[in-house]
């Protein structure tokens, strides 16, 4: 599953790749299969994005626009 807005959200944080799988606890390459949509995410993962980012997990899934 590709979600174009955990590049945008890493993004507009000005955060590296590296930095977020080091908060994730996992290596920056599976981090960036996420991204690139070649990995599916685990929803633990999903969940501690959602609230390091202040957003919804509809937001990150482009259910809506409004991310709260």
């Amino acid at each position: 599953m590709y979600l174009r807005r955990l590049r945008d959200l890493r993004e507009d944080h000005d955060l590296k790749q590296k930095e977020v799988a080091d908060y994730l606890g996992i290596q920056q390459t599976v981090y960036s299969r996420y991204e690139r949509g070649y990995q599916n995410i685990p929803l633990e993962h999903l969940v501690k994005l959602a609230d390091y980012y202040r957003v919804s997990l509809d937001y990150i899934f482009e259910r809506t626009s409004e991310d709260k």
